[in-house]
């Protein structure tokens, strides 16, 4: 059987690919995330998750790497992950009553030269935030790691009014219907 790296440090992207019973094991990419100047978005996601993919790749010869990436997008503005309390506050009052669009990239590849990716765009319409409210969540989830400063599968779905997605699980940072997709077409077994 192939070996399968993800690379990521992610715990959520992990926890995400246990669900699907294909053993892997997991490798920090340490790649540079900036933005370039007048990147779009969804252009910024692929080129990450590829960047990850390969980082990794170059360390594994001969494994299958996954590399993924997300990036919340509001108005074609990119918002990235916080950091901290003060830029999630930002985040969160910016996103108040508005729809942003949630960009998640993946890519398997190999260094044999197959290349698989994906792309999924879910699309979220928050509801009106007070101040109160997003203190409170703030200081319950802590989502300081999370792109769009939320936590949809805990707490965090409460700051929403609808959610549109082919994939329920690319919000959370790894598209698993597409990344079955991509291990079978890599020959893995995945049911």
């Amino acid at each position: 059987m192939a070996t399968l790296i993800l690379a990521s440090g992610s715990r959520y992207r992990a926890q995400l690919l246990e669900r699907l019973r294909v053993p892997f094991t997991v490798a920090s990419p340490e790649i540079d995330e900036t933005p370039l100047p007048g990147e779009f978005p969804a252009s910024l996601t692929r080129r990450l998750a590829n960047a990850k993919a390969d980082a990794v790749a170059s360390r594994f010869p001969g494994a299958w790497v996954l590399g993924s990436d997300q990036v919340a997008d509001i108005e074609g503005r990119i918002l990235g992950k916080p950091g901290d309390h003060a830029s999630a506050v930002r985040q969160l009052t910016a996103m108040s009553g508005r729809t942003i669009h949630f960009h998640t990239s993946i890519c398997l590849r190999h260094d044999d030269g197959r290349r698989l990716q994906a792309l999924d765009i879910t699309t979220v319409r928050f509801r009106a935030l007070s101040a109160d409210e997003i203190e409170r969540y703030l200081q319950a989830e802590q989502p300081y790691d999370c792109a769009g400063s939320f936590q949809c599968e805990g707490l965090g779905i409460s700051l929403f009014k609808e959610i549109q997605s082919r994939d329920p699980t690319a919000l959370v940072g790894l598209p698993l219907i597409a990344t079955a997709d991509l291990l079978r077409d890599a020959g893995f077994a995945v049911p």
